[in-house]
C-alpha cells in the first residue's frame, strides 16, 4: 500500500497566520475592504462565522471578519482607517454644504431696504 503524500506545512502555515483586521457590518462592507486592500497590494480574505451564543430575532448572529496575513496587519490597519477618515470627512462636507444651501437660499430672497 502507497504511503499518502503529506499536505505541504506551507498552506496550513499560511492559514494559521491570517488574523481579522476589521469585523464588517455586512458581506457589502466587507468586500468594499477586501477590495480596497487588494487594491494597496494586501492580500485579503473574507470569513464568516456564526456566533454560538448571540442570539437574535433571526437566528444566530454572524461575524463577517477581514483577513490579512498576519505580517500586513499595521499596513492594512492604516489602509482602513485612511479610508475611513476620507469618507467622514467626505460626509462632513457634504452636510456642512447642506447647511449652507438652506442658508444662500434665505440671503438670495432678502430684500436690503
Amino acid at each position: 500500500m502507497a504511503k499518502r503524500p503529506k499536505k505541504s506545512q506551507k498552506s496550513r502555515t499560511n492559514l494559521q497566520e491570517l488574523v481579522a483586521v476589521t469585523l464588517a457590518e455586512d458581506m457589502e462592507q466587507a468586500e468594499e475592504y477586501k477590495t480596497l486592500l487588494e487594491a494597496n497590494d494586501i492580500p485579503t480574505t473574507i470569513r464568516e462565522q456564526s456566533e454560538g451564543s448571540a442570539d437574535t430575532a433571526y437566528g444566530k448572529a454572524k461575524s463577517i471578519a477581514v483577513m490579512v496575513p498576519e505580517d500586513y496587519l499595521d499596513e492594512a490597519h492604516v489602509v482602513i482607517e485612511s479610508q475611513d477618515a476620507y469618507d467622514d470627512f467626505y460626509d462632513f462636507a457634504l452636510e456642512d454644504e447642506d447647511e449652507d444651501e438652506g442658508d444662500f437660499d434665505s440671503e438670495l430672497f432678502e430684500d436690503d431696504f
